[in-house]
């Protein structure tokens, strides 16, 4: 009943530069082709974390979303990540920037979310807008919710009320610092969400001078390691999902049924 293949891409990410890193991403897909229906990028795949968002930024009708639409119906996969984004704002009189994920189909279908933690220790909030709604993504009988990065640390923006989403996916530029809390969180969102948790992040060193080591993996609702890909390498693992087993499972365990009640009512987080 309805498996769904996961690809995760660890990748490093050549700096600011959008034509390297979208030449780059084709070679690996066309490593895929026929093997997967959804490939998952890191945060900023085709800049890395930058905050020049004044020559960086795109709107959706730019080049790098109208390449990956155009891969993601030459591949026949769907195609997911996040890049520096901009929207004529007239409250701002002049552009927004936003980290925004996308999510791509092979039938010309697009979803967009907007970071909604913006990480301050890192400026972003001096140079991106944050969002202030999630998306649960319809595709091929799976619900999906796609975040970002320091999103992982905020439990109660991820909540799955009521099983509305079974994949939950984290795309980011996660540093080697800390990286225990993203080893200890994606794990911790998978059990407490009931759900399939899948994060990808990148290698490297970025032009901060910050390193970055992947630890890019997928989790089952039990918080069992289903693919990963090897500490500072660039690789793909791919993995498939079943449906079936997850709602299984939460017929067995519905302790989404004791969830707590809650509602978010900050100005900036309203759902």
């Amino acid at each position: 009943m309805n498996p769904l293949r996961v690809s995760i891409l660890q990748t490093d990410i050549i700096w600011e530069n959008k034509q390297d890193n979208l030449r780059r991403l084709r070679e690996k897909l066309e490593t895929l082709r026929g093997e997967t229906e959804i490939v998952v990028l890191p945060e900023t795949f085709s800049t890395g974390f930058s905050m020049n968002t004044e020559e960086l930024a795109e709107p959706v009708t730019d080049t790098t979303i109208t390449t990956l639409h155009q891969w993601a119906a030459e591949y026949q996969v769907a195609i997911t990540g996040s890049y520096i984004a901009c929207e004529d704002s007239p409250q701002a009189a002049g552009c927004s920037y936003y980290n925004r994920a996308f999510f791509l189909t092979p039938e010309g279908e697009a979803f967009y979310y907007d970071k909604r933690h913006l990480f301050r220790m890192g400026s972003e909030t001096k140079h991106f807008t944050a969002g202030n709604r999630r998306a649960v993504i319809s595709y091929r009988g799976w619900n999906i919710l796609l975040l970002v990065c320091y999103d992982l640390r905020f439990p109660v923006w991820s909540r799955n009320v009521g099983n509305e989403y079974d994949l939950l996916i984290y795309v980011a530029n996660w540093p080697v610092s800390r990286r225990k809390a993203w080893d200890v969180l994606l794990q911790a969102r998978a059990l407490e969400n009931l759900c399939y948790v899948c994060g990808v992040n990148r290698i490297g060193m970025d032009n901060r001078q910050t390193p970055h080591s992947g630890g890019s993996v997928v989790y089952s609702p039990k918080g069992a390691l289903l693919a990963s890909v090897p500490d500072n390498e660039e690789g793909i693992a791919t993995v498939t999902l079943e449906l079936s087993e997850l709602e299984e499972f939460r017929q067995k365990f519905p302790a989404w049924k004791d969830a707590d009640e809650f509602a978010i009512v900050s100005d900036n987080s309203s759902r």
